[in-house]
């Protein structure tokens, strides 16, 4: 099979999920039925990373807090570096929140980048170390035998699994993370500022009440672009990410030697230059996150 291995499909097998869905025949993870399964497609390999990371952060602060609280011991260890995170995150709302007072901000915050700066560190891992691995799991457990006729039908070597290793360059995560967020600021600006003022605030600006229409025409558009600009900022930047990634493999894989030695040259530095952007759209979407969710606290005479 590595023999007719093309650019074109290794690009095109590193950008696509591994999707389960329902089609007329039963429910099937068979890559070739993807455009039978309709609305009820689901990217497995997308939710389980995002299940694990967010059971991994879960775990680390769990780990930190200590079985017995003694005010005199300095913190250290893992203890120390979870203090570091809560300290970071509790001066940004601190900023951007400004003097409205809400318990669930700061541990949304928290969640928020710690949950999306593990998923975007999974872009630092070979592109084709989780993937093939998984591909020959797949196909010792699951592999079909021709003589016997066992096994899944379509899974007929490693290369048949298609597997994705990076939760935030599937827009459905992504995008799924900001309507949470526009959902809770529709929720708390319907609670603060009372269902009458929050009308009023999508009709009466910028024009006045004379343009009640084209007021609430605007103000809806901006109201809406919030979180598509919020989930599809995060994939995009991801997404290029790991395809330069891809990009640089290639130079691995189907150059010659020199080339190749370049191409890993070039994969340091861009993974040391990503890390800055791995880091960087985490703090972004925490930081828009609480900016919105500040927004929907604010209360106006209209």
């Amino acid at each position: 099979m590595a023999s007719e291995l093309t650019t074109e499909s290794y690009i095109n097998h590193h950008l696509t999920n591994l999707t389960c869905g329902k089609t007329p025949d039963g429910w099937t993870c068979n890559p070739y039925m993807v455009d039978q399964m309709g609305f009820w497609a689901f990217h497995v390999d997308s939710l389980l990373w995002s299940v694990f990371l967010g059971s991994i952060f879960v775990l680390i602060f769990k780990m930190a807090i200590p079985k017995k609280l003694d005010s005199s011991s300095a913190p250290k260890g893992t203890q120390n570096f979870v203090e570091m995170c809560i300290e970071f995150v509790e001066d940004n709302v601190q900023s951007l929140f400004g003097s409205s007072k809400n318990p669930l901000i700061a541990p949304l915050a928290l969640t928020v980048f710690a949950w999306i700066l593990l998923m975007n560190l999974m872009d630092l891992v070979p592109v084709d170390f989780l993937p093939v691995l998984a591909g020959h799991i797949a196909y010792a457990l699951f592999g079909f035998n021709e003589a016997t006729g066992g096994g899944v039908e379509w899974i007929k070597g490693p290369e048949s699994l298609y597997f994705k290793v990076v939760p935030t360059t599937d827009p459905n995560i992504t995008l799924g993370m900001a309507f949470g967020v526009f959902v809770l600021t529709i929720y708390y600006s319907m609670i603060v500022k009372g269902p009458k003022a929050f009308l009023a605030e999508l009709t009466l600006h910028p024009f006045g009440k004379w343009l009640i229409p084209v007021n609430f025409v605007l103000e809806m558009v901006n109201f809406i672009a919030k979180p598509i600009s919020l989930g599809l900022r995060l994939f995009g930047n991801l997404y290029a990410g790991e395809m330069i990634f891809i990009l640089i493999a290639l130079m691995l894989f189907f150059s010659s030697i020199p080339v190749g030695i370049m191409g890993f040259g070039l994969h340091l530095v861009w993974a040391l230059f990503h890390i800055l952007i791995v880091a960087l759209q985490a703090f972004i979407f925490m930081a828009l996150t609480i900016a919105y969710l500040a927004m929907a606290h604010e209360t106006e005479e209209h």
